[in-house]
């Protein structure tokens, strides 16, 4: 009696597409109105002055500029402190 499983289809194969998320503008780089400056999952980078946070957390340009980055610190609701980048449009 063989041991063999009759031919099936795979456990495997399941791979999604990458979702593409990260920086698409850098500092000091000119942006047009309602242009993507980064896509995330979460609240990585902050939005500032002259940039809108998305529904799904993406970031892009409320007004044409220039992107700033910057690190600044953030009170957690307990009262602790985070780090925090923040992307502002200027």
């Amino acid at each position: 009696m063989a041991h063999t499983k009759a031919l099936g289809s795979t456990k495997l194969g399941r791979e999604s597409a990458a979702q593409r998320l990260g920086i698409k503008i850098n500092h000091g780089q000119k942006v047009n109105l309602g242009q993507i400056i980064i896509r995330q999952r979460g609240t990585k980078y902050l939005p500032g002055k002259g940039v809108v946070r998305a529904g799904d957390d993406t970031l892009y340009a409320g007004k044409p500029g220039v992107v700033k980055f910057k690190a600044t610190t953030k009170m957690k609701f307990d009262g602790n402190r985070r780090y925090a980048k923040m992307v502002s449009v200027e």
